[in-house]
């Protein structure tokens, strides 16, 4: 046997005790490329230092000699040991986004997920919440972090597998998360561990994946943007909605006069049951000047609005001096922008708040969705969940959510 052959083999019993890390082609490193059955598999040494081949082998390499054959052979054992096996990742199916736009770029394909990394566990998804901030992904209002994305935002699911050295969650654990990463629209993603919190059994999956983000948003606007307290009289938008009919039982129950904007009579119903003490239909009434006849002239001490440009203004003529204007949406555009004078005649006080802001830490996760589930479960907060649609639906579902054919809230239930 030829010395070149049995280089050859030396080298590749090497590379089976001591895989390489195989680098991306460059051309100023040194390449190995022969027609084989790999179909011109090309590569690059990398500088691993268990690779003790010197460069002094090169000028041996000649693409149809045996030695040049066994060593790409070698190197592709080498490639498929160094690499994730297929058993490690597999394929699924979610809702992908390549570009801006309508409901009609909500595509629903095949993707591929791996397994969870340190600090990382693999949720297999029950149930889906949708949310107008998907919207805004998807039309590019928010950017996402790459292209193509996955939307969603909230989701409950079954752990399926964990990282490496995690503690605190197991498979098998129910568990819910709502806000960063994106990535909610598939069957199967990948979470970090200290994202996701447990679900109590009082609470069903469907429900909590319906108000996760929605109900840490309320939360938060109620209980630590402003804190709502008895006596305070509340302006409330869009109070038929999914965050809007938590706002106004939530509010309620701290003891607070509720009014809530909505557009049809179905919808007003709907806000009277969810605690409303008084309901404006606003296609019918101006909703500034009820504001004021209810309030005789004095204002509310805070409006939350989540429609934006359409109702900013007269949101603003609505508080009371020192009232608090909290703008968490723009369901009807960005409002144009206001002059610091304007707030100045009333000394008002404006905020975009973001739920992110609020649950920074896991401390403050777990307190915040502690008693959402807790408000839930005793309940002072009834969730109604009106609307489901399959996962590879989510297109029609959103394109009723933006026309206003939708009531309390939306899930989608990954498909059989």
């Amino acid at each position: 046997m030829g010395r070149s052959v049995m280089a050859a083999l030396r080298l590749g019993l090497s590379l089976h005790r001591h895989p390489l890390r195989l680098c991306p082609f460059s051309p100023t490193t040194p390449s190995i490329s022969s027609r084989s059955h790999l179909e011109f598999f090309s590569f690059s040494l990398s500088s691993d230092p268990k690779c003790c081949l010197s460069t002094s082998v090169y000028p041996l390499l000649n693409p149809s000699s045996s030695f040049t054959k066994l060593l790409v052979r070698a190197f592709a054992t080498s490639a498929e040991a160094s690499s994730p096996s297929s058993s490690s990742s597999r394929m699924v199916k979610a809702i992908r986004v390549h570009e801006f736009g309508g409901p009609e770029v909500l595509k629903w394909e095949d993707v591929e997920i791996g397994e969870p990394k340190e600090g990382e566990v693999r949720v297999r998804n029950r149930a889906i919440g949708l949310n107008f901030i998907d919207v805004y992904f998807r039309k590019g209002v928010y950017k996402a972090p790459s292209m193509p994305f996955t939307p969603g935002m909230e989701a409950v699911g079954e752990v399926v597998a964990v990282g490496p050295g995690l503690t605190g969650r197991q498979v098998g654990d129910l568990v819910a998360y709502a806000g960063h990463p994106l990535g909610s629209y598939a069957e199967e993603q990948i979470l970090p561990a200290d994202k996701v919190v447990p679900l109590p059994s009082s609470v069903s999956p469907i429900i909590a994946a319906s108000v996760m983000l929605k109900g840490l948003t309320a939360h938060y606007l109620v209980r630590r943007c402003f804190k709502v307290e008895a006596g305070h009289t509340v302006l409330v938008h869009a109070a038929a909605g999914g965050v809007g009919s938590l706002l106004c039982q939530w509010a309620n129950a701290l003891g607070a006069t509720v009014i809530g904007t909505v557009s049809t009579e179905e919808k007003a119903i709907q806000a009277k049951e969810d605690g409303c003490h008084h309901v404006i239909i606003y296609k019918e009434e101006d909703f500034v000047t009820r504001v004021n006849e209810i309030t005789s002239g004095q204002g509310v001490e805070v409006v939350y609005d989540s429609v934006g440009k359409d109702t900013f203004q007269g949101s603003l003529d609505c508080l009371k001096l020192r009232g608090y204007m909290v703008l968490f949406g723009q369901s009807s555009g960005v409002p144009d922008p206001v002059p610091l004078s304007a707030l100045a005649v009333k000394s008002l006080f404006l905020t975009r708040p973001s739920l992110m802001q609020y649950i920074v830490t896991r401390e403050q996760l777990l307190e915040a969705s502690g008693e959402l589930f807790a408000n839930i479960a005793s309940g002072v907060l009834r969730v109604r969940v009106n609307h489901k649609y399959p996962l590879s639906q989510a297109a029609e579902a959103h394109a009723d959510l933006e026309n206003r054919r939708t009531t309390g809230s939306v899930v989608l239930i990954p498909d059989a």
